[in-house]
């Protein structure tokens, strides 16, 4: 065996390896699996082992074959566990794959084999992909358009939006938000370099919410990520290096990993989790073009002739941060309810105490 770290299930060639080893010569460490992962562990190495042997299966009737095994498996599991509800997992004989439910009534379209082409994504829905950007493979852009019309649902998270950037969607993400679909957009004012007008064009769009931070003194989010989210469950995201600009979106050496539902649905769930909790925090506040213009277009002059850490008067924002309007409430309360002027306000360097 080589040496090194490992998380490996303890099988029977495993085991053998292990018996190799001169006790005297290795240290060897092994632990119990845990009660709570144990379901995830075998899963996986079924899930392995399966794929494996299905390989295996060869000539013109494989596919009948492997189907076959599979139903022998899932009827195993029926008799072992005595539950009838194994039957709905049985798989069709005729071995197809479903790729589209759409109501006739609603559809605006009259070819589905075409729509399905100009909608589905070319990395599927159920496998994970690394976009590497450049000139050479599948293009950020393209993938993007196809994910926006197969959704139902969209959260985008980025630290900013570039005009030339989103004008590139724009064609898109209207037809998807006019159609129903419900978007998203969390951003910032970090360095200036979003774009007044990429905000003023995604909030102009129906069924569309933004919401800003304007708070990057003391916490910039660097952040680029996008979820796609389908009423069929077959949610996908984007997490990588990619603002909304076009030479992230087009020909950048930007990375981003696509991830699946069906195969990570767990970083799936963290993404929705954060977005939300971001969502619901005071530091990101809902644009409003007739209330926030004079402010956003302010903040974005501040913040790109500004220097990162650069305390200077001539930038100096008055208004509190939410998380100082805390503070300055309850001290209200101890001056004007309960008469006490000698107070100690805690909080960590950098946060505005003076």
């Amino acid at each position: 065996m080589n040496q090194g770290i490992y998380e490996e299930l303890v099988t029977q060639l495993v085991s053998e390896k292990i018996n190799e080893l001169d006790r005297d010569k290795f240290f060897l460490k092994k632990s119990e699996i845990d009660k709570e992962e144990a379901s995830d562990v075998l899963s996986k190495h079924l899930s392995k082992t399966l794929k494996h042997a299905f390989q295996l299966v060869k000539g013109v009737n494989k596919i009948d074959k492997q189907i076959e095994i599979a139903n022998k498996i899932i009827r195993l599991l029926k008799e072992e566990f005595n539950k009838q509800e194994f039957d709905d997992d049985l798989v069709s004989v005729e071995g197809e794959i479903l790729k589209a439910v759409f109501s006739k009534a609603d559809a605006h379209f009259s070819d589905l084999d075409l729509h399905l082409k100009e909608i589905t994504p070319y990395t599927r829905l159920t496998q994970s992909e690394l976009f590497t950007g450049g000139n050479g493979g599948l293009s950020l852009e393209s993938e993007l358009k196809k994910e926006i019309l197969s959704s139902n649902q969209i959260n985008l998270l980025v630290s900013f939006i570039k005009f030339k950037g989103i004008i590139i969607l724009e064609n898109e993400l209207r037809e998807f938000t006019e159609r129903g679909g419900k978007l998203k957009v969390i951003t910032t004012t970090y360095i200036g370099a979003t774009d007044y007008k990429a905000i003023q064009l995604l909030s102009s769009l129906p069924n569309t919410e933004v919401k800003i931070s304007y708070n990057t003194s003391n916490e910039r989010l660097h952040a680029k990520a996008y979820l796609f989210y389908r009423d069929s469950g077959f949610h996908t995201a984007y997490i990588g290096s990619s603002n909304f600009s076009r030479s992230a979106l087009t020909d950048g050496l930007e990375w981003n990993l696509k991830v699946t539902t069906k195969e990570v649905s767990h970083i799936i769930s963290k993404f929705q989790k954060t977005f939300d909790a971001y969502w619901e925090s005071d530091d990101f506040e809902l644009f409003d073009e007739s209330i926030h213009k004079d402010k956003l277009i302010s903040a974005l002059k501040q913040s790109k002739f500004s220097k990162p850490y650069e305390n200077t008067s001539a930038y100096f924002d008055i208004k509190p941060f939410p998380y100082q309007n805390e503070v300055l409430e309850k001290l209200e309360v101890e001056r004007t309810v309960h008469n006490r002027f000698r107070n100690l306000v805690v909080a960590a360097t950098g946060t505005g105490k003076t």
